[in-house]
């Protein structure tokens, strides 16, 4: 128990220290709003796609499907459960408009890419990979309709034009590189080992960079993003805590044991979604406290993750 507990402890700490790089950067403007563009780009439109397939290129055989799509039931359960009390608890709360579908936005969808990703490498491995996608295919999906229908409705702004969110979410690379990755497992195709060499390369970048970009993202926060406005404990709690409890359940009533189970739990235990500050500055909702949730929900983690590592 006590290993357990170390090696998860050292896991968020390496996260935070490599967090902690990317603020510094900001500190001493070596990296600015262009290279954060630049960083945010590059690894969701080729460092993930890349680090998918050669993930499940590396720890999935094609017999192994069937098992993956039974899964993905885990993740779903597990975010509409979550969607529907925070749906609850907003309402409970007596939120104003503008911070409404904020709050539920931040409560119900967890930071599977930009946290998530690096978490689990860190505690699991490589091995992983295929547990993250699969969660993260989920999430996205989500984070793409429900948390901006919720967002948009809590803001004043003119919604404009609106894309089809089918065709938006098709064309997304992490997305893209989720479907090549399986269509490859399904054609039991194995990749060159000079292509796979060269990919991995590349997929080692995921982690480093994604943290610089969420050390740098507090950076441009800044102090104002810490305090404590109301509805922030109740996130906290749904985000850090209400939410890796489902998972455990849901994960134990369909008989998920093992590292799925782990990798799951850590999934569903992330901080609130970065990308919703955006969406709340985008449609005039209430930005700073989308801010402020997203931050303290990153820094609870130091204290959450390694409790839950112990439990679970």
């Amino acid at each position: 128990m006590l290993g357990e507990f170390l090696n998860a402890v050292s896991a968020v700490f390496v996260i935070f220290s490599l967090m902690a790089v990317g603020f510094l950067l900001g500190k001493r403007k070596i990296m600015t709003a262009t290279e954060k563009k630049f960083v945010s780009r590059y690894v969701i439109n080729v460092a993930v796609p890349l680090n998918t397939i050669v993930g499940i290129q590396n720890h999935l055989k094609r017999d192994d499907m069937f098992e993956m799509g039974y899964l993905l039931l885990v993740p779903l359960l597990t975010i509409l459960i979550c969607l529907a009390v925070s749906a609850l608890v907003a309402i409970a709360l007596k939120l104003p408009k503008k911070r409404r579908g904020v709050f539920v936005a931040l409560a119900f969808l967890s930071n599977t890419l930009f946290i998530g990703l690096p978490m689990a490498l860190e505690l699991f491995g490589e091995v992983s990979m295929p547990y993250v996608m699969l969660y993260y295919m989920c999430s996205t999906v989500f984070t793409q309709t429900v948390a901006l229908m919720l967002v948009e409705r809590s803001g004043e702004a003119a919604a404009g034009k609106k894309a089809s969110v089918l065709r938006s979410l098709l064309t997304k690379p992490p997305i893209l590189g989720i479907f090549a990755a399986y269509a490859l497992l399904f054609a039991d195709v194995r990749l060159p080992s000079t292509l796979m060499s060269f990919m991995g390369y590349i997929s080692a970048t995921v982690t480093p960079l994604a943290l610089f970009y969420c050390g740098f993202v507090i950076f441009e926060l800044g102090k104002k993003s810490l305090r404590i406005e109301r509805g922030i404990p109740a996130l906290l709690v749904l985000r850090l805590l209400f939410a890796p409890l489902v998972s455990v359940l849901v994960t134990r009533m369909l008989g998920v044991t093992g590292l799925p189970q782990k990798v799951f739990l850590i999934e569903a235990a992330l901080p609130a979604v970065s990308q919703i500050t955006v969406m709340a500055g985008a449609y005039e909702a209430d930005e700073q406290y989308a801010a402020i949730g997203s931050v303290l929900t990153t820094l609870g983690i130091f204290i959450t993750v390694p409790v839950l590592m112990v439990l679970f």
